[in-house]
């Protein structure tokens, strides 16, 4: 058995690898990097009542990483690039080996992932981590359910310049619903639950198009959506407007969040 584990960070998560198949998977949350390792472990451990001997070593990844420079509990411990950690986890979980992976976390990282090997091709400080910051500072709410829930009753319409606000014809592609301006019309009557949509329409807007882009530089028509930022539902319509408008899908593998600790565990070093 190896344990995989993505030190993230907000959330750090932990995998069990047997015979090469996900068999258990754990997330946590902690203050600091040996902390949330060492919790990790603890907790997929005890939680699924995984004899220690039975460990052959851990793989770890992630931003949190590189302050862990010792074996974990006395079992062999190997840290594992994190571009290569999200390849791997993408081609795996997707079924896929000819990919543009966009890994949706605190930011967005995008990876080129095929038989040819895994690229860094670019990404973004847009991200989870920039829809926390903005709620907190424009809404005065810091829990990221208590912004989804806002968002539910928000109408985009009262925050974004929209293409229909401007002309009453289509350009090229875009429609009376297309964004011309994120927060582009903020109006003084907009509510919290409109600001907290618009939140996370402009991030996921800038994840679509980058996205987008990089998979139209690589002639690929599929992009997988990994990492926490995957099961946002309000993104994902998002990303399901920019689809229809670039004609680009967006896939979102079983257990896309774990996909970085899955390429760890699965990584051979």
């Amino acid at each position: 058995m190896i344990i995989g584990i993505d030190i993230g960070s907000t959330t750090t998560k932990a995998v069990c690898i047997e015979d090469g198949k996900l068999t258990r998977k754990i997330k946590t949350k902690a203050s600091d990097a040996v902390t949330a390792a060492t919790g990790a472990l603890g907790k997929i451990v005890l939680e699924n009542g995984i004899k220690i001997d039975t460990i052959k070593k851990i793989q770890i990844t992630g931003a949190g990483a590189t302050k862990i420079k010792d074996d974990i509990f006395g079992i062999p411990t190997s840290r594992v690039d994190e571009i290569n950690a999200i390849g791997i986890g993408g081609m795996f979980l997707s079924g896929m080996n000819n990919n543009i992976i966009t890994n949706i976390g605190t930011g967005t990282v995008i990876i080129e992932a095929s038989e040819r090997g895994i690229f860094h091709f670019g990404g973004s400080g847009v991200g989870g981590g920039t829809i926390l910051g903005l709620a907190k500072k424009l809404l005065r709410i810091a829990e990221f359910n208590d912004i989804m829930d806002l968002a539910k009753t928000g109408n985009i319409s009262h925050v974004d310049l929209l293409l229909g606000d401007i002309t009453d014809t289509s350009i090229s592609f875009l429609n009376g619903e297309s964004t011309v301006s994120n927060f582009g019309k903020m109006q003084d009557t907009a509510a919290s639950g409109d600001i907290a949509l618009a939140i996370i329409n402009m991030v996921y807007q800038v994840i679509g198009v980058l996205s987008v882009f990089a998979a139209r530089a690589k002639n690929i028509s599929c992009v997988i959506v990994t990492g926490n930022g995957s099961n946002n539902k309000i993104g994902q319509k998002v990303l399901a407007d920019i689809s229809s408008m670039y004609g680009i899908d967006f896939m979102y593998p079983e257990h896309a969040e774990y996909t970085t600790a899955v390429g760890a565990g699965l990584s051979k070093i």
